[in-house]
């Protein structure tokens, strides 16, 4: 044992011997070279301890970001408040609306309360914008859906030179979707897709029906003043591009008027139910592509079986009122008048009553539930 504290008292020693050598060094370089091996030791020490911290860090940073992306993607819904819901409705009604508004799961589908509820608040947000801004977002619009029948219009004229017209036109079809999808996913106001949405504050006695009227036709004006404007550039510059001819104008106006009103009547409230049914769908959606998808199939649809749509059809029309030989302005008005009525019926009657009423039965089945429940409760207690 002796031996061990000897060697230990040498080793000391040597130490202190080391650290005096060091402190007299004459030579500055041999200093500088000991401070550079200290200072790449603890470099290296650090780049240890780092990287064994790493997979902490990490994981830490993936759950911070997990919980930015689920608060991101919190629905709508759960901003839900007592003052979004008309007075008249009881409080214990409101807790009811908002539990099954709120019952939704991010890992599946938005459930059909929360779609409603979403879309009244939208609609809500709608009704509170300035007249201004209202008219800008329909007439902008308007000028945007053209661009649906710009490019059906050029792929007509080119397909009916080596097809029969009837085939020519459904072809064409195929390219109806492409205006929606811009105004859809731009946000901008059309009137067939905002029929439904606007109409449910006012079934739910949110908002009055003359403020709902007054949106209404502030819409449709900028709707029609946006397409016709669209119609008087965009289809005159198409003829001297020589993308079409005033005949295949002509052609597609007889087209899309060549019915009775009655027909072109219930074609438009065919329509103006499936625009309904791609807003309801849009809100159920959760991303862009799904959005994109849906609004394809749906206006592809009321493409390809030449269902009448008024704003589409505003501007196909008036085009040939301006270019064409064909229409006059008392046809040109009475075919408008007849589809903006069939599409409103469609999109009011068929999508925004019906959803509405779906989900009022909702609320009375969940209140129902919630009754008994309380009634077990009671027994229990007695």
């Amino acid at each position: 044992m002796s031996q061990d504290i000897d060697s230990h008292t040498e080793h000391q020693k040597d130490l202190q011997t080391s650290s005096t050598d060091y402190e007299h060094l004459a030579d500055d370089s041999h200093k500088e070279e000991f401070q550079r091996n200290q200072k790449e030791d603890h470099q290296e020490n650090s780049q240890k301890e780092s990287q064994e911290n790493s997979p902490n860090d990490k994981a830490h940073d993936k759950a911070n970001d997990n919980n930015n992306e689920n608060t991101n993607e919190t629905n709508v819904t759960e901003d839900l408040k007592d003052n979004d819901l008309p007075e008249e409705i009881s409080d214990e009604d409101k807790e009811t609306i908002k539990k099954v508004a709120n019952d939704d799961n991010l890992s599946h589908a938005k459930s059909y309360a929360s779609i409603l509820v979403e879309q009244v608040m939208d609609a809500k947000e709608t009704f509170e914008r300035s007249l201004g801004s209202l008219f800008t977002s329909a007439f902008t619009a308007g000028l945007e859906i053209g661009i649906s029948f710009f490019m059906i219009l050029s792929a007509f004229a080119l397909l009916s030179r080596v097809l029969p017209s009837e085939y020519a036109l459904v072809l064409a079809s195929l390219l109806y979707p492409i205006g929606f999808i811009i105004v859809v996913i731009g946000q901008s106001l059309l009137f067939t897709e905002q029929t439904s949405l606007l109409s449910l504050p006012v079934l739910n006695g949110i908002e009055p029906l003359t403020k709902l009227l007054r949106l209404w036709g502030i819409v449709i004006a900028g709707n029609v003043v946006g397409g016709c404007l669209f119609a008087a550039l965009m289809i005159g510059l198409g003829l001297n591009m020589q993308l079409f001819s005033v005949s295949d104008i002509d052609a597609y106006a007889e087209h899309v008027l060549g019915f009775e009103w009655w027909v072109i009547f219930g074609s438009a409230v065919l329509a103006g139910w499936m625009m309904g049914v791609t807003a309801w769908l849009v809100t159920s959606a959760r991303d862009t592509l799904s959005r994109i998808v849906l609004v394809t199939i749906i206006t592809g649809s009321i493409g390809f079986l030449g269902l009448h749509h008024s704003i589409v059809g505003n501007i196909e029309v008036f085009s040939a009122l301006l270019y064409g030989n064909t229409v006059s302005l008392w046809r040109y008005l009475v075919f408008l008048a007849v589809v903006l009525v069939g599409n409103t019926v469609g999109g009011v009657v068929f999508v925004a009553v019906l959803k509405n009423r779906t989900f009022l039965f909702e609320i009375e089945k969940v209140k129902e539930q919630t009754a008994n429940a309380k009634e077990r409760v009671d027994l229990r207690h007695r």
